[in-house]
């Protein structure tokens, strides 16, 4: 009786594809979750971005200057008012 239980069961199992299935959708919902975390931390590093840009929008209409990079104060020299010696 046991062995005829155990055919029968391994029949059964057979007929199903419920555990490739189930392995298949495990390794599909990994991938997912991988992705999403990526995205969120996208999504993070835009938000930072975002919330320093509307400070600055909230200083500006305070009247502060523009933060960020100085301006260049370097004076640009022009060479074309040289006189060449002719020989």
């Amino acid at each position: 009786m046991k062995k005829y239980l155990k055919s029968f069961w391994n029949w059964l199992k057979d007929l199903t594809t419920l555990d490739e299935s189930a392995a298949k959708l495990y390794g599909e919902a990994k991938s997912r979750v991988k992705e999403v975390k990526s995205e969120f931390k996208d999504v993070k590093k835009a938000a930072k971005n975002v919330v320093n840009q509307s400070k600055d929008v909230v200083d500006a209409v305070k009247g502060k200057k523009k933060r960020g990079r100085k301006p260049n104060y370097k004076t640009k020299t022009n060479n074309s008012k040289k006189r060449r010696k002719w020989n």
